[in-house]
């Protein structure tokens, strides 16, 4: 618009209308409503055919005029081919009935869907054959509505200024008829002013319709029409689009197979780019006209189709490039991915290999762990039998020579003796000494008295230890001052490692079977194993000495 505050005062009038519902919610309805087209026709469908069944035979002429003519004004915006079916049928009532009104509003009826359907001659021959004069004062407004809407769809197929000016004189002349409380009044007065370039009144007029119409009223599509070519007009982008959705949806709903709405919105998704919604729109918009036979809005849709559909393919064209590129791409990656796979196959095999490897290898090195601490226990038994070797040796050695000092020197004291009473001539003292056992027996207990006295400080829990080893009621008591007893010396001897019977039984100086007899007795008062009692004698004190 030239006028910047005619403008503003278009957009400040739109707000309220903004304020009610999102376009992005209208186009979702749309797309609702596009996807659910069939339901809608099938509801169209099944309402005439119901129509169709209260049909009586027993009508007479006017009634069936009337049936016909409901039923043309049901497929007229819906099936061209059938509306012009049952017009035909009224034009035959007619002649029979000889009724010049019937007859007229008839072909005035016929005139609008030849043209619509591209039959311009048949359409026009009609108009002529009519004489205005002539016809019924309520016949006027279809007669000026004929002439108008035969040059808006002649328009449609050879554009000329010439028809617009007709168009518009049509219109004036059907204003001039009409009830100017009726919509169709308002209506035609509002297109007359969008003509005039009158966009704020014809804007504001829309609006009161608009806050009176339901979505299911035949105008309602109209009004909603007329607000998207005013928008149109004034370049508002958004509210175009708002309305002409409307419009739209309300046409698909109403099973209108001869709109508008559908073309003007394709058209507006096309200028915003989005090719794909304009494509779906045409498509729709086709299909509908070619369903309808309505020939000029296959024209009107001709020109706009073959721009987006080449478009549309352009982009398909370009989709389908970048479609076949990520497949390429995606053949590679899913290539690269299989190989990808089995190389981690193979490595999770190897890996599974190895790892059983390592299994056994760690079962092998558990094993030899075993191996090593049981060799590293013998050898710490061992060493704990050498370290207890040792030291016993280490006493006993200096106890040997400690002995043996004593015992040279007793040898020499009893020689000196024995060469004095030699020399003395006291050969009766010589013969007793050595025929007495007296000496004997005091040296064998204190060699006696000497073992015990080393043994015990070499094993000074031996006694108890041995004690433990036997069951309760026969452990060792010894007596008043007794250190060990001869059982304890057996098994001390045999602690020592002297294991001989033979060897023990010439230390204690006692026959080989009373060696036995105790070392077999002291078995049988074990409180262990039997097999396992003298090994268990060999360790006392082990733990001693390796601390």
């Amino acid at each position: 618009m030239k006028n910047p505050l005619l403008l503003l005062f278009v957009v400040l009038m739109s707000f309220p209308v903004l304020a009610s519902e999102s376009t992005d919610d209208i186009i979702d309805k749309l797309n609702l409503a596009l996807k659910n087209k069939q339901h809608y026709v099938r509801l169209k469908e099944e309402r005439i055919l119901n129509f169709k069944k209260i049909k009586s035979d027993d009508l007479t002429k006017e009634q069936e005029y009337n049936y016909n003519k409901t039923l043309y004004t049901e497929y007229q915006k819906f099936n061209s081919d059938s509306a012009i079916l049952y017009v035909k049928k009224n034009l035959k009532i007619a002649d029979e009935l000889h009724n010049k009104d019937l007859a007229d509003l008839a072909s005035l009826q016929l005139v609008t869907l030849y043209s619509s359907s591209g039959k311009y001659r048949e359409s026009e021959a009609i108009l002529k054959s009519i004489d205005k004069n002539k016809l019924s004062k309520s016949l006027l407004p279809n007669y000026y509505t004929s002439y108008r809407e035969f040059f808006e769809h002649y328009a449609a197929n050879s554009f000329s200024r010439q028809y617009l000016e007709q168009i518009q004189k049509y219109r004036d002349s059907l204003l001039m008829v009409l009830d100017p409380k009726s919509i169709n009044y308002q209506i035609n007065k509002i297109q007359q002013d969008i003509y005039h370039q009158k966009l704020v009144i014809a804007q504001k007029k829309l609006m009161n319709l608009l806050k009176n119409a339901s979505e299911d009223n035949p105008q309602y599509a109209m009004i909603t029409y007329l607000l998207g070519s005013i928008y149109e007009n004034t370049h508002q982008l958004e509210l175009r689009k708002k309305y002409y959705a409307l419009s739209a949806t309300a046409d698909i709903k109403n099973a209108n197979k001869d709109n508008a709405s559908l073309q003007e919105l394709a058209l507006v998704f096309y200028e915003i780019e989005d090719v794909d919604m304009a494509y779906k729109l045409t498509q729709s918009a086709i299909e509908d006209a070619l369903y309808c036979n309505v020939q000029f809005r296959t024209l009107l849709m001709s020109e706009v189709y073959s721009i987006i559909n080449t478009v549309y393919l352009e982009k398909e064209a370009k989709r389908k490039t970048e479609l076949q590129l990520y497949l390429i791409c995606i053949s590679l990656l899913s290539v690269f991915l299989i190989v990808a796979v089995i190389y981690v196959y193979k490595q999770m095999k190897k890996v599974s290999r190895i790892r059983g490897e390592l299994y056994e290898t760690s079962q092998k090195l558990a094993e030899l762990n075993q191996d090593i601490t049981k060799t590293n226990n013998q050898l710490q038994e061992r060493n704990a039998q050498l370290s207890e070797s040792n030291h016993i040796k280490e006493e006993y050695i200096a106890h040997f020579f400690s002995l043996c000092s004593t015992y040279i020197n007793k040898l020499e004291n009893y020689r000196i003796m024995l060469n004095k009473k030699a020399a003395a001539k006291q050969f009766d003292e010589i013969y007793k000494m050595l025929k007495s056992t007296t000496l004997v027996d005091t040296e064998l207990e204190e060699l006696y008295k000497n073992f015990d006295i080393i043994f015990l400080n070499l094993y000074p829990t031996f006694v108890k230890d041995f004690n433990a080893l036997l069951i309760k009621e026969e452990q060792i008591v010894l007596k008043q001052g007794e250190l060990l007893n001869t059982e304890l010396r057996i098994f001390a001897l045999i602690r020592l490692g002297i294991n001989d019977s033979v060897k023990i039984a010439a230390f204690l100086r006692y026959s080989l079977s009373t060696i036995y007899n105790y070392r077999t007795r002291a078995r049988n008062k074990a409180a262990v194993s039997r097999n396992d009692f003298e090994e268990m004698v060999m360790k006392i004190g082990l733990i001693t000495l390796k601390i």
